[in-house]
């Protein structure tokens, strides 16, 4: 077996096996972003989509490694392997928006909606004392950038005339580029912008509409703030592995080590490690927290009501929000830890503008965005 059918293979498998991942990722209420009652969670048709979701998931994946194997075998290059990995992703998530739509189907011929009287809940505390940024977790990041800093600045003067690509993570060995203070400090500006964008973006996440269950609104607003606790702590923990990871990139791009295959994998290892601790927290404590241990009097809680049906709003599975009739901006999406902007509130129209603007100025050349090109 060559490397890359090796590489192929094991690409195949994580993405599948993620990908498998992804339902239980949801809660328990929003199967596949589609809203039910608790007791039609586990209803037959629920379970059905649930078999059919992951027996179609794994014969992507049998068909993947039937298609890219051959091409690789007849003399194919490494680009089959990401393009295998993109077409296995996109086959995937249209196969969990498929789900998602036979469950709506099957939710609107049963007439579930109408089965409970229907109620939100809201809780002023996450107003009057929102969860806090934790800025101790700050300090690994700001750590790394400081060490790295300190080593460019040490080895700046020292460095050849030319220096291997740097296409933002890791090093392109086989591109040379000259000397300049953008090109040899490139890693600490990429530190320094994580350093800053993402305590920024958790501290939004923090202060956005929280996500309870008007079922049972003492227990899930207790778990919705000890998840929002958690999210800040591994996104800042994240920063500090992309850090890390910046940081093995610039030993390379400064000659301290030299590029190699044991390097690539030290640069990608903080990235692999903060993957399995978001997909492990994830799995221990559930979507908005749902899975967190109950405290005595929660397990019984009962407000008589099952949570708005909303999925008018809701498209492609349950990560698309538009209602023009509502304030929030930014909320929580129905998989995984993940939030989405309100399509239906003009300031997301409005950031979204200045992004499709600043892009198609730097298309046309109109200006420079900080983007290196791939050597690959």
């Amino acid at each position: 077996m060559t490397p890359l059918i090796a590489a192929d293979l094991t690409v195949v498998v994580l993405v599948t096996c993620l990908m498998l991942a992804v339902p239980a990722m949801a809660g328990p209420t929003t199967p596949f972003g589609v809203r039910v009652s608790r007791a039609r969670a586990a209803d037959p048709a629920v379970i059905a989509q649930r078999r059919a979701y992951a027996r179609l998931a794994l014969a992507a994946g049998v068909c993947a490694v039937a298609v890219s194997v051959p091409v690789l075998v007849g003399g194919g290059s490494a680009t089959v392997i990401g393009a295998t990995a993109t077409a296995l992703i996109v086959a995937d998530l249209l196969l969990y928006w498929r789900a998602a739509r036979r469950l709506s189907a099957a939710k609107l011929a049963g007439g579930w909606r109408d089965e409970q009287r229907q109620g939100v809940t809201v809780d002023t505390t996450f107003r009057t004392d929102p969860v806090r940024l934790p800025w101790s977790w700050t300090l690994p990041a700001s750590a790394i950038l400081l060490l790295t800093a300190g080593l460019g600045w040490w080895r700046y003067g020292d460095l050849p005339a030319t220096l291997p690509g740097f296409p933002g993570y890791g090093v392109d060995a086989a591109r040379r580029e000259p000397v300049t203070v953008l090109t040899a400090f490139a890693p600490v500006l990429y530190q320094l912008a994580i350093s800053l964008l993402i305590p920024a973006v958790t501290l939004l996440l923090l202060h956005a509409r929280p996500d309870l269950d008007a079922a049972r609104p003492m227990g899930s607003a207790r778990r919705y703030r000890a998840y929002l606790g958690g999210v800040a702590r591994l996104s800042l923990l994240g920063a500090a592995c992309l850090n890390l990871g910046l940081l093995a990139s610039a030993l390379q791009l400064w000659t301290v080590v030299e590029p190699s295959m044991l390097w690539t994998v030290v640069t990608y290892l903080p990235l692999v490690a903060l993957l399995v601790a978001w997909l492990v927290w994830e799995s221990r404590v559930g979507h908005a927290g749902h899975r967190l241990p109950a405290l005595p009097g929660e397990k019984d809680e009962d407000s008589g009501v099952t949570q708005r049906d909303d999925d008018r709003h809701w498209f492609l599975a349950g990560t698309v929000y538009v209602n023009r009739r509502d304030p929030a901006i930014l909320l929580h999406a129905r998989i995984g830890a993940s939030w989405t902007l309100n399509l239906g509130h003009p300031v997301a129209w409005v950031l979204l503008a200045v992004l499709v603007v600043a892009g198609l100025l730097a298309a046309f050349g109109v200006i420079d965005l900080p983007v290196r090109h791939s050597g690959l």
